[in-house]
């Protein structure tokens, strides 16, 4: 009996500030993020680019990407993207793009990647608050 559907594995996902192909069809990440540091809040990144490469399955699927909060409820934003492993042998690549990111407060971000409403990772994105040199420190609460 041959399977006709296997859920993928996520190989990898990264978060970068561009990605684009070459001639060749192969892909460069610009930019691999690993904390976003900000001299002021709130904030609007024009673009975030979440890339992710799935394996190891077979049949079509529906990839969901998601930016949220640090109250870790609010969708900041989100996208989705269909696509298709005919055999487990065999990737497929795709780029979710996030547009006009609003960054209300520093703290922990989430980057969540479900495919068919199934989690396969989650994992964090740090928003820090870096006051530029002879700029006020905000006073802290407390």
């Amino acid at each position: 009996m041959q399977a006709t559907r296997i859920l993928p594995d996520l190989q990898c996902s990264l978060i970068c500030e561009e990605v684009r192909q070459e001639a060749n069809g192969n892909l460069f990440l610009i930019g691999v993020v690993n904390i976003i540091r900000v001299p002021q809040l709130p904030v609007v990144a024009g673009r975030i680019c979440i890339y992710n490469r799935w394996t190891a399955g077979i049949g079509q699927f529906n990839e969901n990407t998601r930016l949220i909060a640090p109250d870790q409820t609010t969708v900041v934003s989100k996208g989705e993207m269909k696509f298709e492993l005919r055999d487990p042998s065999h990737s497929a690549s795709g780029v979710i793009v996030f547009g006009n990111v609003k960054f209300e407060t520093a703290g922990t971000y989430f980057i969540e990647v479900l495919v068919d409403d199934v989690m396969k990772l989650r994992y964090p994105l740090v928003v820090a608050h870096v006051p530029q040199p002879g700029q006020p420190q905000p006073e802290k609460q407390g």
